[in-house]
């Protein structure tokens, strides 16, 4: 807990933290945005707003991955709320950073072998918020339901029911896969076989 609460004030402690939580960071926002720069911006984001939120981090079930899971959910719908009230120009423009080629190359190679997962999440959107949130963090990000309840504030018995409601209206909402890597394949496979469960 407090490794967690010192990454506001403590580089030793935030590069720590940073190190062990940026591959999950960058796959959350990999299977929710398209555009590598965004995917970028939007990491930095996830990390910047811990750092404030980090005093209050209690601690409880999935600990500070679930914790994690629950800004960087903020941190996206967010930039989704905001990018729907920006004009297309000055949201392509707006608080980017220029990304060398190896950095541009890395996250279309990882946009691409989340494609999948992608269209599969893309699915997932036209559910109800709440049955969603949960289907999202149980089936996309491989948390347990009481991680998912605990990053929602919610109780697990609740969030069972949203899920089990979720995965009823995603069998009527899902499509087959379309082909991509192999994993995003398999995520997405699993996601169809979970809805129709």
């Amino acid at each position: 807990m407090e490794a967690v609460r010192g990454i506001a004030g403590d580089p030793v402690v935030l590069e720590a933290f940073y190190r062990r939580h940026i591959d999950a960071v960058g796959r959350f926002v990999a299977r929710r945005v398209d555009d590598p720069q965004s995917a970028a911006d939007l990491t930095v984001e996830v990390f910047i707003a811990a750092m404030g939120s980090a005093v209050g981090f209690r601690g409880g079930p999935g600990g500070e991955v679930a914790w994690l899971y629950g800004v960087a959910r903020n941190v996206v719908a967010s930039d989704r709320r905001r990018s729907a009230r920006e004009a297309d120009a000055s949201r392509r423009l707006a608080g980017r950073r220029v990304l060398d080629e190896d950095d541009i190359q890395r996250l279309e190679e990882r946009l691409d072998a989340a494609a999948a997962v992608r269209r599969t999440y893309r699915a997932i959107e036209r559910l109800p918020e709440d049955d969603r949130a949960v289907l999202e963090l149980v089936s996309v990000d491989g948390m347990s339901v009481t991680e998912a309840a605990a990053a929602l504030g919610i109780r697990p018995v609740a969030a069972r029911v949203r899920l089990h409601r979720a995965r009823r209206r995603l069998a009527k909402e899902l499509g087959p896969p379309v082909a991509g890597s192999a994993r995003s394949t398999r995520m997405a496979g699993h996601l169809e076989a979970e809805a129709k469960a």
